[in-house]
């Protein structure tokens, strides 16, 4: 079946698809974007997605591009018309196109692009039955990353560097040695009592909605969850690590930078975590 992507208002074939030149998102970054799983048919955790979206935008002072209801109906459209039963549907918005200058345009309308792809299910299942590599990097992203914007250039990078280094993650670390987040997901770790524990999501990192469903998740499974720091060595002497985004779901991590997590397989716990969680997660018929 052909690719079928949205564009400004027009259902196109995904290889025709394109945006003008001087779409600020091109030109300075100046846009935003959100990532949902599709999972047996269903937009997993859409309306918190969509309530993050929300802010995004009103924290770039970027209008919504259609009403909300209006943007479910092409988010459903789209995966609808490229038969995506498991897989992701992208969802990027930017201030839209205008001579290239640095002060917001007066009268520019945003723009909105819409895909969706498949991925096979199995293949993430296959990984987190033996779990993932991470590196630790010194913290090189600007300040706001709790807006989900499309100037991912260090994120990039720190991907590229872990996948050099034999990893599947890179994971930011502060000045003081704490973990931020990774350069797509979330960063967790299990205590040897069993205790839950991520980075508070006021600063300095952005607010996942897997990482927000998995408190749902662990509270159904009578699993304590605390947010606060942690640093590189606790990681490395805890119980489990694991990573989460809608991508991942909860994928276990077995080695930090080349120091095995525990006896360097996946915990009981994260794999509980990732087993329970379609059944919690909100769903909506795509």
């Amino acid at each position: 079946m052909p690719r079928t992507a949205y564009v400004n208002g027009r259902y196109v074939a995904h290889r025709d698809a394109a945006v003008h030149i001087e779409d600020r998102g091109y030109q300075f970054a100046d846009g935003v974007y959100e990532v949902c799983e599709v999972a047996r048919g269903n937009l997993i955790d859409m309306t918190r997605h969509l309530d993050r979206l929300g802010r995004s935008l009103g924290e770039l002072r970027i209008d919504w591009p259609m009403h909300r209801s209006a943007l479910t109906v092409v988010l459903r459209e789209v995966v609808r018309r490229n038969g995506v039963e498991n897989g992701l549907v992208y969802v990027q918005v930017t201030r839209g196109v205008a001579s290239r200058d640095f002060l917001f345009p007066a009268r520019t309308a945003p723009s909105l692009v819409v895909t969706a792809k498949k991925v096979d299910p199995g293949l993430a299942a296959k990984r987190a039955e033996s779990g993932i590599k991470v590196i630790t990097l010194p913290e090189s992203r600007w300040d706001r990353v709790d807006i989900k914007s499309v100037g991912l250039l260090p994120n990039v990078l720190a991907k590229q560097t872990a996948k050099e280094a034999g990893a599947q993650e890179a994971w930011f670390v502060d000045t003081e040695g704490y973990v931020k987040e990774g350069g797509s997901s979330n960063a967790w770790i299990v205590t040897t009592d069993g205790r839950l524990v991520t980075r508070p999501a006021e600063h300095g990192i952005l607010r996942g909605i897997t990482r927000t469903t998995l408190f749902d998740v662990a509270a159904r499974l009578g699993l304590t969850i605390e947010e606060r720091g942690f640093s590189v060595a606790e990681a490395k002497s805890a119980r489990e690590a694991f990573i989460s985004s809608a991508t991942t779901i909860a994928m276990p991590v077995v080695e930090i930078d080349g120091a095995p997590v525990a006896n360097g397989h996946p915990g009981s716990v994260v794999l509980s975590l990732r087993q329970a969680f379609f059944d919690i997660a909100e769903k909506t018929q795509a």
